[in-house]
């Protein structure tokens, strides 16, 4: 039998920009009806590669053929057989949602019979169908990133080139938008992703392992996990960032996932027992340490983390102690919230919400794509007047004392907000000039944040050319370049590495030591684990707020079950027709299932993927996570369910 012709054939592609390589010599194939993965760091090169295999950038050397066409000598006929969706977004701010997709249809030929049937399916599915009628500007920029998905999927294209597509979306988006990549998988339609979400890598049939430029490792999930050399013990507790710090001072190798400490070790019984022992020394509260398989989170720290592969500087030398001190009154309300309301016409985008920030807390906000998020914090920082109700940011009135909170607070908003024409340095300086910083001050903070940024050798470079991960470093290092007492961080970490993201919220975490506030929305489920308070914001209403714990405690009725078996994808409708299950959703490489007894659950999951002769790997009872407290609280709202963790 004839092996069917590769989807995507990358024959040597190389691409440089003066003297800087920015992909070098790539060589992979995509099968038809394949999902492949390409990830790595920021600046690995990944954007670079799609926008060639999409023939918008030409290649320096190398070529490439996608659905069997030339990118260099047939480009027409390589876009009349793929869609790619960008990481900028491409849309027309001035078009309502449905002229914007109907634009698209268009232009990619989708005949009118079945269109509307289309555009409905691909609404429902990105939960978008209410805003048919509001322009591109004014969606939230997750519903914006949800509108180009629609856009890219309005036809059925042989190959879907989709560079990081879920940046910015919530958790329950996401989990639909998979859904709709394994209905394309089945039309025999091949999708080329890259990602920042590792979970999300773990659903592809094969994966690309790439940094500076070059693949590294290619492979299926398992293969690529073979790149570990070590074992993992895995520690679950509610002080994980306490638990990390230990062990780190220890010189112990361990990296934290959420609320669980993942610790990277060669002699599992000697590194078990060492841990115990430092761990029960300083008094922390842990649970059962055990060895578990790595997640290609884990390859990806491990081998990608290592000083000769790192793409980013490791900001070693970085002055945390630079920081103004704000610790003096730890008692404080840094931020106070009072009933407070935002209306946009007839359009409710936050309704009548109350609560309090001590200082030096990290209060993490959370919510669905448009749920008021973004319209919260620019009321609190004083860019947006409220409708109703009142708030006090750093002791100034968000009414009356706007400019004054502004010179108070530092701010990163979700949408890129530096200047694009500017080198790196010519913003830091522009920013440091806004907060009144110059001479010696500013000199000193410019190297702290191009160091915090791990970006000094392209301090020259125009932010322009910059990788998405690298314009977010530099967007938070001006958003504190002035050591303000409260930051307001709004999906700080979207779209960044793993890599970046720890040194992200290892810089967080020293800030709050200093008895700054952090006031931060994201959805990246983990990092919420990371906060000492957590808000959960839907339709503009606070639905819950506590702890971490308290949330996953005590709103979390349901027992999860943690599934792994081959094709997860393929059983969540045989799984969710049991009557022992109330829901079932991937969850990484596996399935996290929700019933009200896990026993009898298991039992029958059980007996019916064994009467249909479907492996089952692992399946087991576990803590929920707060992906599954976040998804939970929503569909509960949703069943007209209440409950709430007071503060």
């Amino acid at each position: 039998m004839d092996t069917p012709h590769p989807a995507i054939r990358a024959l040597g592609l190389s691409k440089q920009f003066g003297a800087l390589t920015a992909v070098e010599d790539l060589r992979f194939d995509v099968h038809p009806g394949e999902i492949f993965g390409l990830v790595g760091p920021d600046g690995a090169g990944k954007t670079t590669s799609l926008r060639m295999l999409a023939s918008i950038m030409d290649p320096t050397s190398g070529t490439a053929e996608v659905a069997g066409y030339s990118v260099t000598g047939q480009s027409a006929a390589v876009k009349d057989h793929l869609a790619y969706m960008s990481q900028r977004f491409g849309l027309y701010q001035d078009l309502t949602v449905i002229e914007n997709i109907n634009f698209y249809a268009d232009m990619y030929g989708v005949p009118g019979k079945g269109r509307e049937e289309r555009i409905n399916e691909l609404l429902d599915f990105s939960h978008m169908r209410p805003f048919r009628k509001r322009r591109g500007g004014n969606l939230s920029g997750g519903m914006k990133q949800k509108l180009q998905l629609i856009c890219a999927l309005i036809h059925t294209p042989k190959v879907l080139l989709l560079d990081e597509p879920t940046n910015g979306v919530d958790p329950v988006s996401r989990r639909d938008f998979w859904k709709i990549l394994y209905k394309l998988l089945k039309e025999k339609v091949s999708i080329l992703v890259t990602t920042a979400y590792l979970d999300e890598a773990e659903r592809c049939d094969r994966v690309a392992l790439m940094a500076g430029g070059r693949i590294i490792a290619i492979g299926t999930p398992p293969q690529i996990k073979e790149l570990m050399q070590n074992r993992i013990l895995t520690i679950r507790s509610p002080e994980a960032r306490r638990i990390h710090t230990v062990l780190k001072n220890n010189a112990l190798a361990a990296n934290v996932f959420g609320d669980t400490v993942h610790l990277v070790c060669s002699d599992i019984d000697a590194a078990g027992a060492e841990c115990r022992l430092l761990l029960d020394r300083e008094g922390l509260t842990y649970g059962p340490i055990r060895e578990a398989p790595p997640s290609l989170e884990d390859v990806f720290v491990s081998v990608l983390g290592r000083p000769e592969d790192k793409t980013i500087e490791d900001g070693g030398g970085l002055d945390y102690a630079a920081f103004t001190d704000w610790r003096s009154d730890e008692e404080a309300i840094a931020v106070h919230v009072d009933h407070l309301s935002r209306s946009f016409g007839d359009f409710i985008a936050v309704d009548n919400i109350s609560f309090q920030v001590p200082r030096g807390q990290i209060f993490g906000f959370l919510g669905p794509n448009g749920a008021g998020k973004s319209t919260t914090i620019r009321m609190l920082c004083g860019l947006l007047a409220p409708t109703g109700g009142n708030g006090i940011v750093a002791d100034f009135d968000i009414r009356t004392e706007a400019e004054q909170i502004k010179l108070h607070i530092g701010y990163m908003s979700q949408k890129f907000s530096l200047y694009e024409d500017l080198t790196v340095e010519e913003n830091i300086d522009f920013y440091g000039g806004i907060y009144g910083l110059k001479g010696p001050a500013l000199a000193r903070r410019k190297e702290w944040a191009l160091g915090m940024a791990g970006i000094r050798a392209h301090r020259k470079s125009l932010t322009a050319i910059m990788s998405g991960g690298w314009k977010q470093r530099l967007a938070l290092a001006c958003a504190i370049l002035h050591e303000p007492p409260i930051i307001f961080l709004d999906e700080p970490t979207s779209g960044v590495d793993p890599l970046s993201r720890r040194q992200f919220w290892d810089l967080i975490y020293s800030m709050a030591d200093q008895g700054i506030t952090v006031f931060v929305t994201t959805h990246y489920m983990e990092e919420a684990e990371y906060c000492n308070r957590i808000a959960l914001i839907y339709g503009g209403r606070i639905i819950a707020m506590g702890s971490p714990l308290e949330l996953k405690t005590e709103l979390m009725q349901e027992e999860i079950i943690n599934l792994h078996c081959p094709a997860p994808q393929d059983v969540i409708d045989i799984v969710t027709a049991l009557p022992a299950v109330r829901d079932a959703s991937l969850f990484g490489a596996g399935l996290h299932i929700v019933a009200g007894d896990a026993d009898a659950a298991m039992a029958a999951i059980a007996k019916a993927l064994g009467d249909l002769a479907i492996p089952i790997r692992t399946m087991e009872k576990i803590e929920p996570s707060m992906e599954d407290v976040f998804v939970s609280l929503i569909e509960g709202v949703d069943n007209g369910k209440t409950g709430e963790v007071a503060a």
